[in-house]
């Protein structure tokens, strides 16, 4: 019965999903601007976060939850509209792993300006790492799928990020983004952890890099000798 229940939601949200695609898709607007559209929504539910006090909390981090929501879906549907209508190029890829980023940061900053605002040292360190770290679960895949194809080992990447962030936002009247800021740092670390060491099991056996140009001007004599000396004092036609 869950399963059914699952599955009928499932394609319930796919068929939504798919006529937001197909209504963006006939006013041929670009996916890249849908991208962007996504960060400026992000960057609201961010300034909501940083608003909040010990008085709105509950409302604000509710209000930021919802939005977090509008903007996935702009985070969902730019790529389905780039397929569909015949826009997918390298650039948009690049343009939204980009993009995925900035809207990482301004979500964690505006945790940290909340957290800043309440004189709470010890979650703003806390906001801060979470920052750096789920930066740093995008960086080791990039930098390791440029060295050996693929790096999808590790289990935070960002669309779990982005819904622990949409419910400790929810449900914050019961103290849960503070759980959740933990379960990210861990988590974010882990992954981090086990993408270099795969990094390290699928490199360990290949040749080294050989360093051409360095290796041959370290080589090079500090001082020039007679016969170059000589050749540079030449006078020139």
């Amino acid at each position: 019965m869950s399963r059914t229940w699952t599955s009928a939601f499932g394609r319930g949200c796919g068929v939504i999903l798919q006529a937001i695609v197909n209504g963006l898709a006939l006013t041929r607007i670009s996916p890249n601007v849908l991208t962007f559209v996504g960060l400026i929504i992000n960057t609201v539910a961010a300034v909501l976060f940083g608003y909040a006090n010990e008085h709105n909390y509950v409302r604000m981090f509710a209000y930021a939850g919802l939005v977090i929501i509008g903007a996935g879906i702009f985070d969902m549907v730019d790529g389905r509209v780039a397929r569909q209508t015949d826009q997918v190029t390298i650039f948009g890829a690049f343009f939204d792993s980009v993009i995925d980023r900035y809207s990482d940061v301004v979500l964690f900053f505006g945790l940290l300006v909340y957290y800043a605002r309440g004189n709470r040292f010890f979650y703003v360190v806390l906001a801060a790492f979470v920052m750096v770290t789920s930066l740093m679960v995008s960086y080791t895949r990039a930098r390791a799928e440029a060295l050996i194809g693929k790096c999808k080992v590790g289990f935070m990447e960002r669309p779990e990020r982005v819904v622990l962030i949409i419910l400790g936002a929810l449900f914050n009247r019961w103290g849960v983004m503070a759980p959740v800021l933990w379960v990210l740092a861990v988590l974010s670390t882990v992954t981090v952890i086990h993408r270099i060491s795969f990094t390290y099991q699928m490199t360990k056996h290949l040749a080294p890099v050989k360093e051409t140009l360095p290796r041959v001007l370290r080589n090079l004599p500090q001082e020039p000798g007679p016969d170059l000396q000589s050749a540079t004092d030449a006078p020139r036609a």
